[in-house]
């Protein structure tokens, strides 16, 4: 039963320079709730001359005001506070995000208790980044120093809004950069809620400004800006090749965490019904709208059939509904776009492999962007549903014969974000992970994600690691500087 409730519509306004303003148009864009497909608010549509606004903002905060001169003890004291204010309102923010993305909301209450968890991370480690004295064979000293990199331009997907956003403020911030954040058009409302909360945190006006608007009118002005010194962005493999190019023209340094089409390997001798939820739960977890979903699932043929059979018949109890609901496994999906897109997969998966199941609208939905779980089997590895990532609930069942066999078929991909491997034998687990070619994988798990670990692609996944230590080095600097402590002069001449 459908427990979603009218909410009335909200009109916010993007956030630059420490105050809440109109676009420079005036123009606004309506965000919308998937489940029912009404607008729940109304945002600023942001353009070129939003993000100079933003930029200068950022520019200022960095060079001439008191951001620069902040100690690393204070920043960290910053983030310590932006998590508490997430914990106080986690609640509304879980209930905005459930709305507005479309996921449940027992998924979304952790995920928005994980972006505080985040920012804590990042608090601590806002007083761990040190440089270094370098041995060097004259009489002098010779230090590697670590410095903010400056104005990062951010701009975060739709998948996970509060999340990703959380992912790159929080290293930016315990950096001492400035930033210009674009949250996605299709899921801004969170972020917008949580920079209500910036000046009492004591962020300085500039260090974080939230520019909201369509990719092209005001992604790309972030990108292309002369001002903006870096940039770090999550989402598509096509967008992320335009970012490249367009960075090129004034030399920024780019960070990108893009598409996946992931491998989930199970061999015969894995823990079976261990492998049956980790299969379901690596492709179906957020409806499949995750980059490192594990939308191929490789299984070993002596276990083949009994695993797509056991497969099916657990995807069938997946419980779609509102997202309010508790009871919710599966919402809908983000967007219209978005939907029109997973459908056309599920046709073109009819055509190229069997249908264990799935593979339609659901019954029941008047409204809403609700598609089916699907699983589809014995696909070839050269179909399009096992080689284009679809970003929704589409599984794509491959059989191999062998440990040889298996590996092939996982790195046959332009992808490399993630793989996992199940098996009750330590020494085939390292030989696959050693011979896998991907920035992240498990072992008799999918999808465990921690602040402490790097998280990135190989190949056309991208480039860059967030998270971790490895996430604040995307925002810094190194400096040499020499100081020469001989009396001599140095007899050039």
């Amino acid at each position: 039963m459908d427990t979603a409730t009218k909410t009335s519509t909200k009109t916010y306004q993007m956030y630059i320079d420490g105050k809440f303003v109109e676009s420079a148009t005036g123009k606004l864009f309506p965000v919308y709730d998937p489940s029912t497909e009404e607008v729940i608010a109304e945002c600023p549509a942001g353009n070129a001359a939003d993000v100079d606004r933003a930029v200068a903002a950022a520019r200022t905060a960095f060079d001439d005001g008191p951001w620069n001169a902040t100690t690393a003890q204070e920043r960290g004291r910053v983030l310590f506070r932006i998590a508490e204010k997430i914990r106080q309102h986690t609640a509304e923010l879980a209930e905005i995000e459930c709305r507005n993305s479309g996921k449940p909301i027992v998924e979304a209450e952790y995920d928005i208790a994980d972006c505080a968890t985040c920012f804590e991370y990042y608090g601590g480690l806002a007083t761990k980044i040190t440089g270094q004295v370098n041995p060097v064979p004259d009489n002098a000293v010779s230090l590697s120093l670590k410095e903010p990199i400056g104005v990062a331009g951010q701009i975060i997907p739709w998948n996970y809004p509060l999340a990703m956003a959380a992912w790159k403020l929080a290293p930016a911030i315990a950096a001492g950069c400035t930033v210009v954040i674009k949250p996605a058009e299709q899921t801004p409302l969170t972020l917008l809620e949580l920079a209500k909360h910036f000046e009492e945190v004591g962020l300085p006006n500039g260090v974080v400004n939230v520019v909201t608007g369509y990719g092209e009118e005001a992604g790309a002005p972030i990108v292309a800006h002369k001002d903006v010194d870096k940039i770090a962005f999550t989402g598509s493999g096509s967008v992320g090749k335009l970012i490249m190019r367009e960075a090129s023209a004034t030399l920024k340094r780019v960070s990108l965490e893009l598409g996946g089409k992931s491998p989930n390997i199970f061999f015969a001798d894995a823990d079976f019904e261990a492998a049956i939820d980790g299969a379901l739960f690596g492709v179906f977890i957020n409806q499949g709208e995750v980059c490192s979903a594990g939308s191929r699932i490789l299984v070993e043929r002596p276990i083949y059939k009994k695993f797509v059979e056991a497969m099916t018949e657990k995807a069938k109890k997946i419980k779609l509904g509102a997202p309010l609901d508790r009871d919710t496994k599966m919402g809908p999906l983000v967007s219209k776009d978005q939907y029109e897109r997973v459908r056309e997969y599920q046709e073109i998966g009819k055509k190229e492999a069997k249908v264990a199941s799935g593979g339609n609208r659901p019954s029941g939905f008047a409204k809403g962007y609700y598609v089916e779980p699907t699983i589809f089997y014995d696909v070839d590895n050269s179909a399009r549903i096992a080689r284009e990532e679809i970003f929704g609930p589409v599984a794509s069942v491959i059989p191999f014969d062998n440990e040889a066999d298996g590996l092939k078929i996982a790195n046959d991909t332009p992808f490399g974000l993630a793989a996992a491997v199940w098996t009750r034998d330590i020494f085939k687990a390292f030989r696959m992970v050693k011979k896998i070619r991907a920035g992240i994988v498990w072992v008799n798990h999918m999808q465990p994600t921690y602040y402490e670990a790097p998280w990135g692609g190989y190949k056309q996944s991208g480039f860059g690691r967030e998270l971790g230590p490895w996430g604040v080095e995307e925002y810094l600097e190194t400096k040499q500087v020499h100081i020469n402590l001989s009396e001599q002069p140095i007899g050039w001449y």
